[in-house]
């Protein structure tokens, strides 16, 4: 054997063992929660809906960044903010319809400087800097405002994409990146970036979380949601939940767990005791990362004949979930399933995968499916709703269904609910669901399955390996 084809043998078996380790490494500390179950107190469903109207114009109602900023307005000791995307970027050709950045910007800047001060701390992903290849001017006014902004680390996580990641640790993660010099277009919007935010963007990981915690009078209250304070979001369909509690503080401790994964001085917290009044039908649990798909597997594998499974996501992926859900209608579970087409992406048109592949398999397994009727903007909600008689569950927040958002390689923050079926949260849930699947009030949110079906065979196999191979942005 030559000398040139040793070294690149091992070159190769370097690359192939550092992609296995960063694949399978230990998760940091804090990360895959699976909460106890908590009283639940000071419940509210928080929804965002976009539909075509019966003049064929779009018809807008939102809910969740009006309570985000109430939420902040009041407290007066303590606000984190975790946030995936966090940027006023549009796309190509796309339209903003509410300027969230520039609203949370305000808002958070607002309440620290406040006398006196509030403790703001603000979480929130790289790819709003395009991984450092671009100045954000609304981090710059949080940090110029004393808000601790912390980006999150995300080498530290296991790699989502190991064909390509293993290669990039020893080319090129070693080489940081910088505002200054960029000369390739900026995928997201305007300005320019360099090679190396290109580079770093082909990791397709994410700190995906989407949470707001904050002092609420004696208590602690927490909102966990779909949505982004993102312009080019800003006219998605969502779903939140906030509540009080013991549940609250827990999901504080899951974001504390990522300022110690970042090294960041963690806020001195005030004491706060836990509401005496609390619903004794109900709980609430705090799910991240492994913590969700847990969670949803659980509550569809006990589904029976005559139980009800309502699923709304934006991506749907997940082999062993979607087998859970195939068995559970074998078992006689009454199943829906409404799907984002996967079509529109800031302006850019998608060819579908991996949801209309997925719509095909239930199809085919005598699930019903519907599309949402989107028209530029995204089906963004992430929502499992399963009811037992007179007891229902609701998981629901910022992961999709996919690999890479259950399977321990993003950072995701969801909540499952568990009460009577009349709870108010439960009814207004399943009427959410409903409204959307049978255009209640005129308003035209879904669309049969024959308007995005999709058989093709090579789509089939071409979302089969992006889901196992990790290359993909789903």
């Amino acid at each position: 054997m030559t000398r040139l084809k040793l070294t690149l043998l091992l070159l190769l078996a370097v690359i192939l063992a550092t992609a296995l380790w960063h694949r399978y490494k230990p998760l940091p500390k804090g990360l895959a929660v699976h909460s106890p179950a908590y009283p639940a107190t000071n419940l509210a469903l928080l929804v965002d809906d976009t539909w075509e109207t019966a003049e064929g114009t779009r018809g807008i109602r939102q809910t969740i960044f009006n309570e985000v900023f109430r939420l902040i307005d009041q407290a007066q000791q303590q606000v984190v903010v975790d946030m995936f995307l966090f940027n006023d970027f549009l796309g190509a050709g796309s339209e903003v319809y509410r300027p969230l950045a520039e609203q949370l910007t305000n808002a958070l800047i607002a309440k620290r400087t406040q006398s006196p001060p509030v403790s703001v701390v603000l979480i929130t992903d790289p790819i709003n800097t395009l991984y450092g290849g671009l100045e954000s001017r609304h981090l710059t006014q949080l940090r110029q405002a004393g808000v601790t902004v912390v980006t999150t680390p995300l080498p530290a996580l296991r790699d989502s994409n190991p064909g390509w990641s293993g290669f990039w640790r020893l080319c090129c993660s070693w080489a940081g990146n910088n505002a200054e010099g960029g000369w390739l277009p900026n995928p997201m919007g305007p300005g320019k970036v360099t090679l190396r935010s290109y580079l770093t963007l082909l990791n397709f990981k994410a700190n995906h979380r989407k949470t707001l915690v904050v002092d609420e009078g004696n208590q602690w209250t927490g909102l966990v949601t779909s949505a982004n304070p993102h312009d080019g979001s800003s006219a998605h369909s969502n779903i939140g939940l906030r509540f009080s509690g013991p549940a609250a503080e827990a999901l504080l401790d899951s974001e504390l767990a990522v300022l110690n994964m970042a090294e960041e001085k963690r806020p001195s917290l005030p004491l706060l005791e836990s509401p005496q009044e609390a619903d004794d039908e109900s709980s609430l649990e705090i799910l991240t990362e492994a913590g969700i798909r847990d969670a949803l597997l659980d509550t569809v594998n006990r589904g029976m004949t005559g139980d009800q499974l309502y699923v709304s996501v934006f991506y749907l992926s997940h082999r062993p979930l979607i087998q859970a859900i195939k068995r559970a209608r074998q078992r006689g579970v009454s199943v829906k399933v409404l799907l984002d087409p996967n079509k529109d992406a800031f302006g850019r048109e998608k060819n579908g995968v991996p949801n209309r592949q997925v719509g095909s398999e239930f199809h085919d397994n005598d699930i019903d499916v519907r599309w949402c009727n989107t028209q530029g903007e995204q089906c963004h909600t992430k929502m499992l709703m399963m009811t037992h008689g007179n007891q229902s569950e609701l998981i629901l927040g910022s992961a999709n269904f996919t690999r890479r958002n259950l399977d321990n390689l993003n950072l995701e923050t969801s909540v499952r609910l568990m009460a009577p079926a009349n709870h108010p949260v439960m009814q207004e849930a399943a009427e959410t669901f409903l409204h959307r699947w049978e255009n209640r009030r005129g308003e035209k949110h879904s669309l049969d399955y024959p308007a995005y079906a999709d058989d093709s065979a090579w789509k089939k196999a071409l979302y089969r390996a992006m889901e196992f191979s990790g290359w993909s942005s789903f």
